[in-house]
């Protein structure tokens, strides 16, 4: 072979071409993060995802893998030390099931990678019942949600029949989107997360939030799911946002006026480059590129945003609503019986309290939310 190379015509010096060749090195992402818990977490779901794309999609999940986990651990680490602690362990729950599931909410694993790797997750204002936090994925596409052991046994005794249910509704549903369960051990703290979906979009603002529960005792904003009831779940809610369609064009001709302003001071004749998202790198996050097409106001593609509802065309106001039902990981056991006691002594039998029985939360919740959105 080597002959057949070297065997052309000599050519004048003058007349020879040399072809640089240009080597494309594959990008080391570096993981960076104000703590280190969340490196971990870019570089656990960066591992696993990496690991399922060279395991085959079986035809169909077994009952073991319901049960099955990966994990991982990492001792005297050295690469990449100025990010990553030396010492951490990750472990991915049920990985074959929730490959499945993001399937079904046509959600792409590298699309998800990228979300959740690509740059370090953004801390949330927004705080759960029970100390939870919240982070969003820097493309605010996901959601992830520290949780504790207990909410991951309940997410294990309910994740089959959850799956069966996401397959007979083919992913269209208010039930929260699950996509991945993990625990990240550092310095010898375990800390347990869940990825969803988010239910708010990544583009349009959301102006107005509420969570509404059926409950009016000790609630601030005091289901055609039935699967919730025969799972035994309760004190779940619905959570609402509304992104107002004028409100939302105001701020951005704001936003767009004060940019004018601030080049024509920067240069007298206004002809100068302007700055922000457009001079960023191609492959920055923040690039206008990857925003994947042009959106009017109030618009948004429902295979993104797939808990939005446009208001209708003859409404008043022009209005996109995103609406979800919520915290569904809470299970009717000893706690809550205890709690429905003690409320029912405090506020009488027929006082409408959060710790009734599942059946009754449930037919108590659909009648509320009906009455609120009719």
């Amino acid at each position: 072979m080597s002959s057949n190379c070297t065997s052309a015509a000599p050519v004048s010096a003058s007349k020879t071409k040399t072809k640089k060749k240009h080597f494309i090195g594959q990008k080391v992402k570096l993981f960076r993060a104000s703590e280190p818990i969340l490196s971990v977490l870019m570089w656990g779901v960066n591992h696993t995802i990496n690991e399922l794309s060279n395991v085959p999609v079986p035809v169909m999940l077994m009952p073991d893998d319901f049960k099955a986990y990966s994990k991982i651990k990492v001792d005297n680490h050295l690469f990449n030390k100025e990010n990553l602690p030396s010492r951490f362990k990750f472990k991915e729950y049920c990985p074959m099931v929730f490959r499945n599931l993001r399937e079904r909410f046509c959600i792409d694993d590298q699309d998800y990678q990228n979300s959740l790797t690509r740059s370090a997750p953004l801390n949330s204002d927004s705080q759960g019942r029970f100390g939870n936090r919240f982070l969003s994925s820097y493309d605010h596409r996901f959601v992830i949600k520290t949780v504790s052991s207990e909410d991951i046994a309940e997410m294990h005794n309910i994740l089959k029949k959850y799956h069966q249910f996401i397959v007979e509704c083919h992913g269209n549903t208010l039930l929260p989107q699950f996509l991945g369960m993990y625990r990240l051990t550092v310095d010898g703290v375990e800390t347990y997360m869940v990825v969803t979906r988010n239910v708010f979009s990544h583009r349009l603002t959301v102006h107005r939030k509420y969570d509404l529960k059926g409950s009016t005792v000790s609630r601030e904003a005091s289901d055609k799911e039935k699967f919730l009831a025969t799972l035994k779940i309760m004190d779940y809610s619905l959570l609402v946002g509304i992104h107002d369609v004028e409100r939302a064009e105001q701020e951005e001709m704001d936003v767009e006026g004060a940019g004018e302003e601030e080049e024509y001071e920067n240069d007298g004749m206004g002809g100068g480059v302007l700055t922000g998202s457009f001079g960023t790198p191609p492959d920055s996050p923040g690039n206008p590129l990857n925003c994947g097409g042009f959106f009017g106001p109030g618009e948004f593609d429902p295979s993104v945003d797939v808990y939005a509802i446009k208001s209708h065309d003859s409404a008043v106001k022009k209005e996109v609503y995103f609406m979800a039902i919520i915290d569904i990981l809470t299970h009717y056991d000893a706690k809550k019986k205890a709690a429905h006691a003690a409320k029912t002594v405090k506020h009488g039998a027929g006082a409408e309290i959060s710790t009734v029985n599942p059946e009754q939360y449930s037919k108590r919740f659909y009648e509320f939310m009906s009455n609120i959105l009719s």
